[in-house]
């Protein structure tokens, strides 16, 4: 079988994590968790700050109440995984599905300006796929129309927008480092913003709402004669977590990255003479692939998966759309997102495929 994805961990990852429980035995929140947000700000850069949590949704979570208000209404692609949405609606807010771009398969403005109310007070684009080409005009937007900007970056850890990081940028962006991401702590996520009351606020709402319990945390100490302002979750990362996160980041753009990126451009090049299958048009050389959908057209995708079941190739369907979801159901229609939603597949991409491995996959793509 060749696995879609898979989280590749080994022996550096488990001495740091055996370092953890043998040394200090201080599993929870403390001076590794404190540790691996350090590296994360000297990696990403721009002098963010870096809120780790456990997990991507938990990070969306807490970014958008950090940034609105319960009954608040927050435009979103309806083309993403169900947790951005159970983000939106987990902060008391209302998300408003919305179109995305055919060709991107990212937020479409066009149709988020439409459905643009008094109530709208944010904005939620999804980097599928880890296509960041429109991160300049939903900025642009964002100001125009005075609303707060959460980008949901879980597939775009590592990419690079004119000479700059994602999440060294922007109001508040979140990542995911769950065991498939393009990094991985186990379980995961993280808030990156310079907003100083975002950095309190997710800071405290991570643990339980206890005002300025972080620092106590990273010595190892905990909070006894405290005080709560707000709602807060159980949400702070673990020292283990933080120890896995650690050894992935340090192998990131050696291993990682590079594989990454060559498994996307060999993927577009073999695929190139296929007038059957789109791609997403991306430049490789910036963009550490987290997924690799291909848009099967002319009725084929159902073939397609057939083959890729009597070959024993794993795929994916990323992702239904939120709007058709029962608790979701919005009452109108987008054609656009539904039609990519029926094409839509999604092949292997992870560190360990080989070349041989690549060229069966498009073998039998285009043998279509």
């Amino acid at each position: 079988m060749i696995r879609l994805s898979k989280s590749v961990v080994g022996a550096q990852e488990s001495a740091a994590v055996a370092q953890v429980i043998e040394g200090s035995g201080y599993l929870g929140m403390g001076e590794t968790v404190g540790l691996f947000e350090k590296d994360l700000e000297q990696y990403i850069g721009g002098g963010y700050r870096c809120i780790c949590v456990n997990s991507g949704t938990a990070a969306l979570h807490l970014a958008i109440q950090a940034v609105t208000r319960p009954g608040d209404e927050v435009l979103v692609p309806s083309f993403t995984f169900v947790s951005t949405y159970q983000a939106i609606t987990g902060a008391g807010c209302i998300p408003v599905s919305c179109e995305i771009d055919p060709v991107t398969l990212t937020l479409d403005l066009k149709d988020a300006e439409k459905r643009i109310t008094s109530k709208t007070t944010a904005m939620l684009p999804v980097y599928y796929a880890s296509n960041v080409a429109m991160i300049d005009e939903y900025q642009k937007f964002a100001k125009e129309h005075h609303l707060r900007l959460v980008e949901d970056a879980a597939h775009a850890f590592g990419c690079v927008h004119n000479q700059r990081k994602i999440g060294s940028f922007g109001d508040v962006v979140c990542f995911s480092f769950d065991g498939i991401k393009n990094i991985t702590s186990g379980e995961g996520g993280a808030i990156f913003t310079n907003d100083q009351k975002v950095i309190e606020a997710v800071s405290d709402a991570r643990l339980l709402g206890v005002c300025k319990d972080s620092e106590k945390r990273y010595k190892g100490e905990r909070s006894w004669d405290f005080d709560v302002v707000d709602q807060g979750y159980r949400y702070h990362m673990s020292n283990i977590f933080a120890a896995i996160g650690r050894v992935q980041l340090s192998r990131f753009e050696s291993e990682f990255a590079p594989k990454r990126k060559y498994i996307a451009q060999k993927y577009t090049l073999l695929l190139s003479g296929n007038k059957d299958v789109q791609l997403i048009p991306m430049d490789y050389s910036q963009i550490v692939p987290h997924v690799f959908p291909v848009l099967v057209q002319n009725g084929k995708r159902d073939k397609l998966i057939d083959l890729f079941k009597a070959n024993e190739v794993q795929f994916g369907i990323q992702y239904r759309p939120n709007h058709l979801l029962s608790y979701f159901k919005s009452p109108y229609s987008l054609p656009i997102t539904e039609e990519v939603y029926s094409k839509i597949i999604s092949i292997p991409i992870h560190p360990e495929l080989s070349d041989g491995d690549l060229e069966f996959i498009c073998s039998i793509i285009n043998s279509l």
